[in-house]
């Protein structure tokens, strides 16, 4: 999901995207592009404040919409062909970074980790990474082709994926913020694609924790149970 939102196409080649899509200078796209990774690692910082305090499923939605209305807007813009909707494209490039970072910079690189049990968590973060950089091999080497061939509606396909990725998020993505390693293995329990999806969504996670503490209840109750029957056992034969 990250790699399709078009970051790659922005941070591997944006002088390219600069150049070849919206006709500004070499030198000018050159420098375009410097700043447009320096608002990439300023954008970076937000989720320090961002990703405990709502959630991974909230910034995820508004990062994705966010993302495809930019390269809506970019696509919109460069379709006039004149120099000022160029400058303001290029606006929305910037303001793409800051919705990157906002969600699909931060959280795929957690997530994968956060929603495995500490059995597969080692390797689910090895294949998710594995996948990740599969794919940033894909989008760039498929990317400057597209820009030859179709020019600024390029745009427009990372925008019809970024905005696929709401509904996906919504409806498939768990909120794991707060919740502890046992909370999240309760939220799997559920059958069905969306296993505990809702559950999760409930109350910020009290839900879970609900149905974790009564089946913790019900263990305890379990023991106590058994051990008063050992016990009267052990009085028998006495």
């Amino acid at each position: 999901m990250q790699q399709f939102t078009g970051a790659n196409m922005i941070n591997y080649l944006a002088p390219v995207v600069y150049q070849n899509t919206m006709g500004l200078s070499r030198n000018l796209s050159l420098i375009l592009g410097g700043f447009t990774a320096v608002t990439y690692m300023v954008a970076s910082f937000i989720p320090l404040w961002t990703v405990d305090r709502f959630g991974r499923r909230p910034l995820l939605m508004f990062s994705a919409a966010g993302l495809s209305l930019c390269f809506i807007l970019a696509a919109i813009l460069l379709s006039t062909g004149t120099k000022p909707a160029a400058f303001g494209a290029t606006a929305m490039v910037f303001i793409f970074q800051i919705f990157l970072g906002i969600g699909y910079l931060p959280i795929p690189w957690l997530y994968p980790a956060e929603i495995s049990t500490t059995r597969i968590r080692a390797r689910g973060s090895a294949i998710s990474s594995f996948f990740n950089w599969m794919c940033v091999f894909a989008v760039v080497q498929m990317t400057p082709p597209a820009i030859a061939k179709i020019n600024w509606r390029v745009f427009i396909i990372f925008a019809v994926f970024n905005a696929c990725w709401v509904p996906l998020v919504y409806f498939f993505f768990p909120e794991t913020k707060g919740l502890e390693l046992e909370e999240i293995d309760v939220i799997f329990e559920k059958g069905g694609i969306t296993g505990g999806v809702w559950d999760a969504r409930k109350n910020g996670g009290r839900t879970v924790r609900a149905r974790l503490t009564d089946d913790e209840e019900h263990r305890r109750r379990d023991e106590k149970n058994l051990e008063e029957k050992e016990t009267d056992i052990r009085a028998e034969n006495a």
